[in-house]
């Protein structure tokens, strides 16, 4: 690993890991379709909702952008809660049981950041950059308010848009993130890297490092994770190009060495969540967030990594829902 040609080959080679996939998204517009059963008319079988496995890719265009996106729930109505993904996510790395069990009382929306999977345009390389973004997606689907759920990375970019823009903002969760210049956010890139690594020296995907922890429990659960992220078979998203990557970890280095914000200015009620164990933006940031929030609620949860709500999923999407209800 010394000899800086096998070290540069093996690097590209676990970012090709990566961003391998066996499918891209079919066309934006497609609908989902559901069969009658044969032996039941159709007249008289109940309207089926779509699920995150299922709800077909649409696009809408604010500015120069055309933005990938998906929503479920819209029956629900009430205020829309608005997913922001990863470092390197695309919608497909959304876990169907946390985006069905917010959509089974909620509106949800997810969409695709600025020249990431299919949506158009130069990737942002700043979290700043990517919260204008949020906020020009927000007003071009004519919503007057939305509740934030902003994973990783996206917890970054929901607390730009609240500081950008308080009174697009009712409630917040954020999960696996941290502060401005928070402890270890701009070693993520070396993290990451590190862990593309060693998944392709051992055959594993990157997220069972990244997100879970090395201990029989965590290991198992970053199994079935994965293995529901591969749920959906049709109209798949398109996959992060290298460019983007490397956008999103410049974003990410200059977070972590900015200068922190003033969070008491942040108003609205948050609920902070995260693993014990997280490796990418160490726990203590979740710590450090709850503290300097106004009105924060916390969750740890144990043997849990960067990936703790999805590990207990079943736990956390519970507590999420009465979060957004009250």
């Amino acid at each position: 690993m010394s000899h800086p040609r096998l070290k540069s080959n093996l690097q590209a080679l676990a970012l090709s890991a990566l961003l391998a996939t066996t499918s891209v998204m079919a066309a934006p517009q497609a609908q989902a379709q559901v069969l009658p059963s044969p032996a039941t008319p159709t007249a008289a079988r109940p309207a089926q909702q779509p699920t995150w496995k299922t709800v077909p890719t649409q696009q809408i265009t604010a500015g120069d952008v055309s933005f990938a996106y998906r929503e479920l729930g819209q029956q629900n109505g009430g205020t829309p809660v608005l997913l922001l993904a990863h470092l390197a996510a695309v919608l497909d790395n959304w876990d169907p049981r946390v985006v069905d069990g917010l959509a089974a009382r909620h509106h949800v929306i997810a969409f695709d950041n600025r020249g990431v999977g299919a949506s158009t345009g130069a990737p942002a390389n700043t979290i700043e950059q990517m919260a204008d973004d949020a906020i020009r997606f927000i007003e071009a689907k004519g919503l007057q308010q939305v509740d934030l759920f902003g994973f990783s990375m996206g917890g970054m970019i929901s607390q730009e848009i609240a500081l950008k823009a308080p009174q697009r903002v009712r409630k917040m969760i954020l999960a696996g993130t941290g502060p401005a210049g928070g402890r270890g956010i701009s070693a993520v890139a070396g993290v990451a890297n590190y862990d593309l690594i060693r998944a392709t020296l051992t055959g594993q995907d990157p997220k069972q490092y990244l997100f879970f922890t090395r201990s029989a429990k965590g290991i198992e659960a970053g199994q079935a994770f994965l293995a529901r992220l591969q749920e959906r078979t049709e109209q798949r998203d398109a996959n992060i190009a290298i460019g983007a990557y490397v956008a999103q970890l410049q974003a990410l280095a200059a977070w972590g060495q900015k200068r922190p914000a003033d969070l008491s200015a942040i108003q609205q009620p948050v609920l902070v969540a995260n693993g014990d164990d997280d490796r990418m933006v160490p726990s203590s940031n979740s710590y450090d967030l709850a503290k300097r929030l106004p009105h924060a609620q916390l969750i740890i949860y144990p043997d849990a990594g960067h990936g703790g709500i999805f590990q207990y999923h079943e736990d956390f999407v519970p507590k999420a829902l009465a979060f957004l209800a009250n």
